[in-house]
């Protein structure tokens, strides 16, 4: 797996973490417990911190970064879509983020929200627990969301990760 320190910035990665060979982590990131990174996903914390909770997929393509002066922090139970962008926000538990959104500076992202695919959520924004955010800009659409409504795909991809753990091995 390519896990790079740079300087004293060095990655923390849980001993269930999984990161995929051809994903790239540097710096200062904290993978919990469980948490599954995929091909091509960068998660690069060269400036900033970079923080992503338990039970938590950050799927293909996808860029995590944070500034020096914003950290990036993603909750447990989250499903952080394929060639999604996140940079300097908070993301709260149980949230998705769809394929190919975006979610900039200062954004907030609460508790079991949904971010639509495409979406660009702009800085500042504060999108509400359970709400949903589609579109460009994103308008928010509150109560959208039932309650644990992505806790099958959270729990796909931590089985996902278990079985890349044990099976997955390169064949040239």
């Amino acid at each position: 797996m390519a896990v790079y320190a740079l300087g004293e910035r060095i990655p923390t990665l849980a001993p269930d973490a999984f990161v995929h060979p051809e994903a790239v982590v540097i710096g200062a990131v904290t993978l919990g417990s469980e948490a599954t990174v995929w091909p091509g996903a960068v998660l690069r914390g060269d400036y900033g911190v970079i923080t992503v909770g338990a039970r938590t997929s950050v799927q293909d393509g996808a860029v995590i970064h944070a500034t020096a002066e914003l950290a990036t922090v993603i909750g447990s139970d989250c499903v952080i879509g394929h060639l999604a962008h996140l940079e300097g926000c908070v993301v709260e538990d149980g949230c998705l983020i769809g394929s190919g959104s975006i979610v900039l500076h200062r954004a907030t992202v609460r508790a079991g929200a949904l971010i639509g695919a495409g979406a660009v959520v702009s800085g500042g924004t504060d999108v509400p627990a359970r709400a949903m955010a589609l579109g460009v800009p994103a308008k928010v659409r509150p109560d959208a969301v039932a309650a644990g409504a992505f806790a099958e795909s959270v729990a796909l991809y931590v089985a996902n990760g278990r079985r890349y753990r044990a099976e997955l091995r390169r064949i040239d």
